[in-house]
């Protein structure tokens, strides 16, 4: 058995092949970011799946594309837990983004994008993926990513810059209590996670002049900071993968076009394609 994953923060994406490339099942567990999650949390959120704990023996290769795996001590921490499970198993683990380059089946130059819970950009050359920004995280970086698009709700309704009405429905659908707020990106698990849920409500209620605000600048930030960091952007496509990218695909069409960069390909769920 050969498993192929695809990881964010909030969620990973397994898919169990046989030898011959048949699909023997298909599964989800946790996110397995290493940059994270503790060595025991990200161990638990495996053996917590009865599809890969079941059959961990009977694993051969692993490969595992993953956000928080493009350093080495990411990729490092990763492939210890995995080998306490998949004992038999070949494990080889790369950054999400190689997975997001092989998506887009093609071996031209591109820029690749990934906006989820978190973000990233990187310069494909068809071969070798390169990187012009490193990465500290969701406090202070991931432009246009689910978690930025959370924190900036937050912060707009605390600081009284949201519309009355819009503010009166996000309270309705969310627990906008400040202990609760506090609690949860102070004291609990995942932050990142829980402003990324947040920030789904920008989405569904994307279609008024303040949303639209939001969204395009938060894009245009993440154009501005990640993408024209590599002059390659102006000649060859940008592409993105992403439920956000996939949810944000007209936002992403006008900042392209205000930017005057060219748009490839826009997935939602890499693992598919690889």
């Amino acid at each position: 058995m050969i498993l192929v994953a695809d990881s964010g923060s909030t969620k990973t994406s397994w898919i169990a092949l046989a030898r011959n490339g048949q699909h023997i099942f298909q599964t989800e567990t946790q996110g397995l970011n290493p940059g994270v999650f503790t060595k025991e949390t990200l161990y638990e959120r495996v053996m917590g799946s009865k599809d890969l704990s079941h059959n961990r023996e009977k694993v051969e290769k692993i490969f595992f594309y993953g956000a928080g795996c493009g350093t080495e001590l990411g990729k490092k921490v990763l492939a210890e837990v995995f080998k306490t499970i998949f004992t038999k198993a070949d494990i080889h683990v790369h950054e999400d983004t190689l997975a997001a380059a092989k998506a887009l089946q093609s071996d031209d130059p591109a820029i690749i994008c990934i906006l989820g819970t978190g973000s990233n950009c990187s310069y494909y050359d068809g071969e070798v993926l390169h990187q012009k920004v490193i990465s500290l995280g969701y406090i202070i970086m991931d432009d246009a990513s689910g978690n930025y698009y959370g924190r900036q709700l937050l912060r707009d309704y605390y600081y009284n810059k949201m519309p009355a009405d819009l503010a009166a429905k996000f309270a309705s659908d969310y627990d906008l209590n400040a202990e609760t707020i506090v609690r949860n990106l102070y004291k609990e698990e995942n932050p990142n996670t829980y402003l990324a849920e947040s920030g789904k409500f920008i989405i569904l209620n994307k279609d008024n002049a303040y949303g639209q605000k939001v969204i395009l600048d938060g894009l245009r930030s993440f154009a501005e900071n990640h993408i024209l960091q590599f002059e390659e952007s102006k000649e060859i496509p940008v592409s993105f993968v992403g439920s956000i990218a996939h949810f944000l695909k007209d936002e992403i069409k006008i900042v392209m076009k205000e930017y005057g960069l060219k748009l490839g390909k826009i997935v939602r769920h890499p693992i598919l394609s690889v």
